[in-house]
C-alpha cells in the first residue's frame, strides 16, 4: 500500500433510530459535551459480538454513550482523525426524508479566489466562461443511474455532498464502491472523520420539487435504500493538508467509501440494486486530449435548493494551486455547493464513459469548478478499499 494513502476503518452495526423525526441539529458545538440519556431514541442490539465491542473500546468509544448521543459530541480531543480512527455505525432511521431534506451544503461561504491563484505555480489556463448547470431528466435512474447524494454529520450540523457509483475490480458486476471527494467524508487537517456517513443513489428519482417533498415518503427519497459507509480511505494529502478555504490539499480532495445497506438488499450489491457502475479512469490523458467532461452533482448552495440533479458539459482547462501538486482539470460551471464530490465522466481509453475526477473546488461566486488529476495516489486508495473486500 502506498504510503500517500489514509485508511479509515468502519466498524459496521446495526441501531434503531424510533424517533424519525429527524435531529435538525446533529451535530451541536464543537466543544458540546456528549448528550446523555436517551435510550430511548437509538437501542443497540445488545449481542455485539466481542471482536466489534473490542475495536470500539481501542477507539476509546463506549457504546452505551455513543448510543445516548455520544457521537454528537465534536470536541477536538476526542474528536478521531487518524488514518485508521473511523467508525461509523449504523443507526437504523436516522437518515429519514426530514433530515435528509434539512442538510446543508459544507462548502457555504467557502472556496477560493484570485489571491489562492497567485503566485510561483504550475501552468493554469485562462478561467473558463460559465456554463449553465442543466437539470437532469427524470427519472434520475433512467438517465444518471450511478449518482446519488452523501449525507453526513459534521460539528456545523447535517450535510450533504455527492458521490458516484464506481466499479470494483474485485467484485466484477456486485461492487459497493462509492466516489467522492475526501472534503466530503474528512474535515482535513484542522478537524476529523465525519460521522453518520450515507449515501443514497438516485436521490429524489422523480425530481420533485422541494415543496412536493415536504411530505414525500422514505421510498420517494431513497427508491434504491440508504447505503451505510463502513470502510472508508481519502489520501494522507488531504488528512494533513485539506483547508475550508483557499483550496487546500485539493488536489488529493477525493476518498472511496465501501457501503452496505442499512436494511437490507435481498443479498444484491449496490451496482445490482441500481444497475449500473462507472470504471475510474486512472492517469487520464493530458487536458488538451480529454475532450468534454460531465460533471454531475446535486448543488444546494443558492439558487439552487439541493433537491435535484444537475450536469455541466464542458472542454477542460488547467488549474494549479501549487506548483508541487498535480494540475487539476477546471471546466465553467455555474453548479454550487452541495456538488462537491460530484463524478466527473469522460470518454474512457475504450471509448466508453468513465469517471476521471470529483467536484472538488470552486469560486464562492460560483462559475467554474476545478477536480483532481487521478494519479498514484488516488489509484491507491481505490485498489486498497477493492483488495479489503475481494470475493465478498
Amino acid at each position: 500500500m502506498l504510503a500517500a494513502v489514509g485508511l479509515a476503518t468502519a466498524l459496521a452495526l446495526t441501531a434503531t433510530a424510533c424517533d424519525s423525526g429527524g435531529d435538525t441539529n446533529a451535530g451541536g458545538d464543537a466543544s458540546a459535551p456528549a448528550a446523555t440519556g436517551g435510550d430511548d431514541k437509538i437501542q443497540i442490539p445488545d449481542d455485539i459480538p466481542d471482536d466489534i465491542q473490542d475495536r470500539l473500546k481501542e477507539h476509546g468509544i463506549d457504546l452505551d454513550q455513543w448510543k445516548g448521543g455520544a457521537w454528537k459530541n465534536w470536541d477536538k480531543d476526542d474528536w478521531l482523525r487518524e488514518a485508521g480512527d473511523f467508525v461509523n455505525p449504523i443507526i437504523e432511521d436516522l437518515w429519514d426524508p426530514d433530515r435528509m431534506r434539512e442538510a446543508e451544503d459544507p462548502d457555504q461561504g467557502k472556496g477560493v479566489d484570485e489571491s489562492d491563484l497567485a503566485g510561483d505555480q504550475g501552468v493554469t489556463d485562462p478561467e473558463p466562461a460559465p456554463v449553465d448547470a442543466q437539470p437532469v431528466q427524470a427519472a434520475y435512474h433512467d438517465n444518471a443511474p450511478e449518482a446519488g447524494k452523501v449525507f453526513f454529520d459534521s460539528p456545523e450540523g447535517t450535510m450533504v455532498c455527492s458521490a458516484t457509483v464506481v466499479e470494483d475490480p474485485a467484485n466484477p458486476g456486485k461492487s459497493n464502491l462509492v466516489w467522492t471527494a475526501g472534503h466530503c467524508v474528512h474535515a482535513g487537517k484542522a478537524g476529523g472523520w465525519y460521522r453518520n456517513i450515507a449515501f443514497v443513489p438516485s436521490y429524489n428519482n422523480d425530481a420533485k420539487s422541494a415543496a412536493e417533498l415536504t411530505n414525500a415518503t422514505q421510498e420517494e427519497v431513497a427508491p434504491y435504500g440508504v447505503w451505510w459507509g463502513d470502510w472508508v480511505q481519502t489520501s494522507d494529502q488531504w488528512i494533513e493538508q485539506g483547508g475550508a478555504t483557499g483550496g487546500q490539499g485539493a488536489s488529493y480532495d477525493f476518498a472511496v467509501i465501501h457501503v452496505t445497506p442499512e436494511e437490507g438488499s435481498g443479498g444484491k450489491s449496490l451496482e445490482e440494486t441500481v444497475g449500473s457502475a462507472l470504471p475510474v479512469e486512472f492517469d487520464a490523458p493530458a487536458v488538451s486530449e480529454v475532450g468534454t467532461i460531465t460533471a454531475t452533482g446535486y448543488p444546494a448552495a443558492k439558487p439552487f435548493d439541493g433537491e435535484t440533479m444537475h450536469q455541466c458539459e464542458d472542454e477542460p482547462g488547467r488549474l494549479s494551486l501549487a506548483k508541487s501538486d498535480p494540475t487539476m482539470y477546471r471546466i465553467g460551471c455555474t453548479m454550487t455547493g452541495g456538488s462537491s464530490g460530484g463524478g466527473w465522466v469522460a470518454k474512457g481509453s475504450d471509448g466508453k464513459p468513465a469517471l476521471v475526477s470529483n467536484t472538488s473546488i470552486g469560486p464562492v461566486t460560483a462559475g467554474w469548478l476545478a477536480g483532481p488529476h487521478l494519479g498514484t495516489e488516488a489509484k491507491g486508495i481505490y485498489d486498497a478499499v477493492s483488495e479489503k473486500f475481494a470475493g465478498q
